[in-house]
């Protein structure tokens, strides 16, 4: 009998980082074959996975536009082909992205089942983010196997007359990769400004929003003792405005795109982060980082329950405000650095893997 084949499909670097240690502990399962198939949304992924050469398919696409419906269309068809032309017992997706929703639609087009990686997420708002939140919403449908980070997920899943697949609450494996990642020394500050990790990025934030944030980090390094750090993103309408508006600007350093460990560390430097990002906001709160959130709405609502999150949406004079408040009031950023883990114990992949083993033993496709 042909050994049970698990297809993950990872198209973007937030993808690979929170799918590469899934990968590692499937790869522990004997009699199990697990391919990760890189969509090639985002180039260079491949690196991130610790897995002989034969196990990766790089499938070749390079978008010609952002435009999300129609890379979501060829994405689809060229996962459909490879498909039908090698069957496959189950299909992981992770998260939001194009890939994920578009390598959903595959596997039901072509009757295989579905996994979802950190499912349950909600804005409940389809405009914020767009189109992530409608992505979750049609994954979580289509799934079979619903890998939610917290029981609030969870709990999401179990509200919506059209999921119908089996919950799992496992934690969140981008946990699992942040705590494989060694932590760096505090440098020790050549003054007395305190360093802010900005990143923005997210499609809702670009054009007027993002140079709003410029806005806010002229006056923040203008009036107040702290630089910033921002690492830019690939796109260039995310990155545009930074470029334009904080350029040779004093007390910025804009940086290219940095590798994962590389922004492990500039988060375990920094005194306090502001980002759109999800990975960050569960990330930061393990390292005892406090987050403003550059934006009005969250999925992961569980660190604003921890307290290490606060939303300060994009207005220049509410993010100033919510900096200059933390400086002044030792007592709420001692509050907002305790280090929590509202999205895992470092151990999401291997319930993950355990669950789909389970799974392919009760289909009869993997025993021990």
């Amino acid at each position: 009998m042909p050994l049970p084949l698990l297809v993950s499909i990872v198209g973007t670097r937030p993808e690979a980082i929170k799918m590469a240690p899934l990968a590692r502990a499937l790869a522990d399962f004997p009699g199990v074959e697990h391919r990760v198939f890189l969509t090639g949304q985002h180039p260079g992924l491949a690196g991130y996975f610790d897995l002989p050469a034969e196990s990766l398919r790089e499938l070749g696409l390079k978008p010609r536009d952002r435009d999300v419906e129609r890379l979501r269309s060829a994405l689809r068809a060229l996962l459909c082909g490879r498909f039908r032309r090698q069957p496959v017992d189950l299909v992981l997706v992770h998260g939001d992205t194009t890939s994920a929703a578009a390598g959903a639609l595959a596997a039901r087009d072509c009757d295989i089942p579905i996994a979802h990686v950190e499912a349950g997420l909600r804005s409940f708002d389809l405009d914020q983010p767009w189109p992530e939140e409608s992505h979750r919403v049609a994954i979580d449908a289509l799934a079979q196997l619903l890998f939610a980070p917290t029981e609030e997920a969870a709990g999401n899943l179990g509200r919506e007359p059209r999921v119908s697949g089996r919950i799992f609450v496992t934690g969140n494996t981008g946990i699992d990769a942040l705590l494989r990642v060694g932590r760096s020394a505090m440098p020790k500050p050549a003054d007395d400004r305190r360093t802010i990790l900005v990143t923005c990025h997210r499609r809702e934030n670009q054009g007027e929003p993002a140079r709003a944030v410029c806005e806010a980090v002229r006056r923040m390094t203008a009036q107040l003792p702290i630089r910033v750090a921002a690492p830019l993103p690939l796109n260039p309408m995310a990155r545009g405005p930074f470029e334009t508006a904080l350029a040779g600007a004093d007390h910025v350093q804009l940086l290219e795109p940095q590798s994962y460990e590389a922004m492990v560390r500039l988060m375990d430097m920094s005194w306090l982060i502001l980002t759109d990002s999800g990975g960050l906001q569960e990330e930061a709160p393990a390292l005892g980082k406090p987050v403003l959130v550059l934006r009005n709405v969250t999925e992961r609502p569980e660190a604003l329950a921890t307290g290490n999150l606060e939303l300060v949406g994009t207005d220049p004079g509410r993010i100033f405000d919510a900096v200059a408040g933390l400086l002044a009031d030792p007592e709420k950023y001692a509050r907002m650095a305790r280090p929590a883990f509202p999205f895992g114990d470092g151990h999401a992949s291997e319930r993950i893997a355990a669950a789909v083993a389970e799974w392919l033993g009760e289909r009869g496709l993997w025993s021990h």
